[in-house]
């Protein structure tokens, strides 16, 4: 396996890498990683594009759409291609990745981006949420590969009471929030059953590389 950086950034929250991985004879696969940790690449993008899938099919007229995290975009790519989606926000706090999907870096970013539905806010997503004024049908968070495995450890309250209120007052009514986990978080479903009065949890099976792997959605309604 032969690794070649594409980009590096760092800021307050640590170093975020991009970096292309190819083996002989296959085509290269994008991987972002922050300070060290794997948070996806371009080649196992199933959880990111059922977790669209599967959050849209909650909602039955998810006109406005707030994404917590950019990524490399697969999520909002399969957002956008619901007709039913007018209008996208996505937060992501870590400007070089917003400057690396809009400047072509990563190759596919250009054209998601220059969609007239989205707007892409570079705000923390705790701060974007408290701040928010207008009401939202449904709320998609994925910026950690779940609570018990966090990308940086401020993003802890995220899946507290405290945060997950705002969340709940950002919705309308109806409004559906959806948050990935890579694995079982119990206490999330217990906060987010203590705040909404209502969640699930979705346990959904995925081919990683050919193996059977499981990921969960954690669901509550407004």
């Amino acid at each position: 396996m032969q690794y070649t950086e594409v980009a590096r950034a760092d800021s307050e929250r640590g170093e975020l890498v991009l970096r292309e991985r190819r083996e002989d004879g296959s085509r290269p696969v994008l991987e972002l990683r922050a300070n060290g940790v794997f948070v996806m690449d371009t080649e196992e993008t199933s959880s990111e594009t059922e977790l669209g899938a599967l959050a849209l099919g909650l909602v039955e007229d998810p006109r406005d759409v707030v994404i917590g995290g950019l990524g490399l975009g697969y999520t909002l790519r399969r957002v956008l291609a619901d007709p039913r989606v007018e209008r996208v926000t996505v937060v992501e706090v870590e400007e070089a990745l917003i400057g690396w999907m809009r400047d072509g870096t990563v190759p596919h970013g250009p054209a998601l981006l220059a969609d007239r539905r989205v707007r892409i806010v570079n705000a923390d997503i705790a701060m974007a949420i408290a701040e928010a004024r207008e009401k939202h049908d449904l709320l998609l968070l994925d910026v950690d590969n779940g609570p018990g495995y966090l990308v940086h450890e401020d993003n802890a309250g995220l899946y507290s009471p405290a945060m997950l209120e705002p969340c709940r007052g950002l919705l309308a009514d109806g409004g559906v929030v959806v948050i990935w986990s890579a694995n079982p978080a119990p206490e999330l479903l217990g906060a987010l059953d203590g705040v909404f009065g209502n969640a699930e949890e979705l346990p959904q099976q995925v081919l990683l590389q050919d193996r059977p792997e499981h990921y969960y959605l954690y669901v509550s309604r407004r």
